[in-house]
């Protein structure tokens, strides 16, 4: 082949959509132009992936990057560079910042603030409310809409739609699915009293199963009535899995590295660095999401980074606030638990690349082939390094998986044909865009 590339990944094991396999691929003006056998063909630059793994770039759903309003715990620059830093390529961000992201004009500002200023590829949620329901059928088709994300349950920030028919009227006007965080704000202030000062143990005794999973049944049964598509976030106890494996027509499910990692055993040594909405559980639960990942129930991995500062986390439970970065350990987390034999490669990049552009109805994104955006996610299967905070990017700058031992590393990150990372370097500048979506297709 002698038509020339801007980029060659040379010798590396592709995992995409037709299985694992040798192979080369050949970029140019930032898509996949070619994948195979490319033997010598000429190229800007040639890097070796002999003894890596390429796979679809990650795609991260479920970010918190702090900016506009808190950013002297993340902003849109430094939370993408932990991402790449951990080989993700895109990431969609949250509404709850200050100002909320409900309007045109606010997601105009997170769009002019991101682009190019960003590492990795961008989306932003838009918060759903009683106020913005009418204009939601434009909302969420804005370029750069993710789409509508729904607040049941009292969490950082001010967002919230407690009652069934605000998220009924939210839910009437959807066209795109709608993503909630699923937890019974009434019960939640029925238990406040549950919480113990001093003891964040008693976090998930607090926001019991019964939270989660009540919420989960109204929210269901108010998309079905709406005949609404849902996808429900951060899903953490056993008995929602159970429940959402029956109403899988409608509902979408996330999972997080850290519910599927850490259990209730480790409060005793992280405290309030391991408080989370929601919670994490005892081993029970987290043995119940591993059952739904194999099971097929589950669809998406999220990180659900929502950083504060060491000095914020410090203080004593209940002034707490919940949270922990998770953008960046995301993948080397999950390799890990591939490398224990809990998922196969080919699962965790279903859960990761695939299942998101499906999902969300991402434009050229999702898998590796010709003519898709030149989002490749490189990675050692046999590294062993041990996570720690200094490695962490994040403007807060730690990790709940500080000192944990892993096996599987990223090594490299390609965004839309620029090698944004290497071997832990990051290189160049900023040249984050907009992700596209099918519903909002622009020029």
């Amino acid at each position: 082949m002698s038509e020339a590339f801007d980029l060659v990944l040379r010798g590396g094991t592709l995992v995409n959509q037709d299985g694992i396999g040798l192979g080369d691929i050949g970029v140019r003006d930032g898509r996949i132009a070619a994948i195979g056998a490319l033997g010598q063909a000429p190229a800007g630059r040639i890097v070796d992936c002999a003894g890596l793994h390429l796979l679809p770039g990650v795609i991260d759903t479920q970010v918190h990057f702090r900016e506009p309003g808190a950013t002297h715990k993340e902003d849109l620059e430094t939370g993408s560079r932990a991402a790449v830093a951990g080989g993700v390529t895109a990431v969609f961000e949250m509404p709850n910042t200050t100002p909320l992201t409900t309007d045109d004009a606010a997601l105009a500002d997170k769009l002019a603030r991101a682009r190019h200023r960003m590492f990795c590829d961008f989306a932003f949620w838009v918060g759903g409310t009683r106020n913005n329901a009418p204009a939601i059928p434009d909302l969420e088709r804005l370029p750069g809409a993710a789409g509508i994300k729904v607040f049941m349950g009292s969490s950082t920030g001010s967002l919230l739609v407690e009652d069934d028919e605000g998220v009924a009227a939210i839910l009437r006007q959807t066209r795109r699915r709608a993503a909630f965080h699923s937890e019974d704000e009434f019960r939640l202030r029925e238990r406040l009293g549950e919480r113990v000062p001093g003891d964040p143990a008693s976090h998930p005794v607090w926001r019991d199963v019964a939270v989660a999973l009540r919420c989960t049944e109204r929210l269901v049964g108010i998309a079905r009535s709406a005949r609404a598509r849902i996808h429900v976030l951060h899903v953490s106890t056993a008995d929602e899995m159970a429940f959402l494996a029956r109403h899988k027509d409608l509902a979408s499910v996330e999972v997080t590295p850290h519910h599927l990692t850490l259990s209730a055993d480790d409060y005793p040594r992280l405290g309030t660095r391991l408080q989370m909405n929601p919670p994490i559980r005892d081993a029970v639960h987290r043995g119940a999401l591993w059952a739904g990942v194999t099971g097929g129930i589950a669809d998406i991995l999220g990180s659900d980074h929502a950083p504060h500062t060491l000095a914020e986390k410090a203080k004593p439970y209940p002034d707490s606030p919940s949270g922990m970065t998770g953008v960046q350990t995301l993948v080397p987390i999950m390799l890990d638990h591939v490398a224990a034999g809990r998922m196969s490669l080919q699962r965790f990049v279903d859960m990761t690349s695939a299942g998101p552009a499906r999902l969300f109805n991402i434009a050229g994104k999702g898998r590796m082939a010709v003519g898709y955006d030149a989002d490749i996610t490189v990675v050692d299967l046999k590294r062993r390094e041990t996570i720690r905070d200094g490695w962490i990017a994040s403007r807060s700058q730690w990790t709940p998986h500080d000192g944990r031992a892993v096996t599987g590393w990223p090594v490299g990150t390609v965004v839309r044909g620029r090698l944004v990372m290497w071997e832990g370097e990051i290189l160049g500048g900023a040249s984050g865009e907009a992700v596209r979506f099918l519903e909002a297709l622009q020029d």
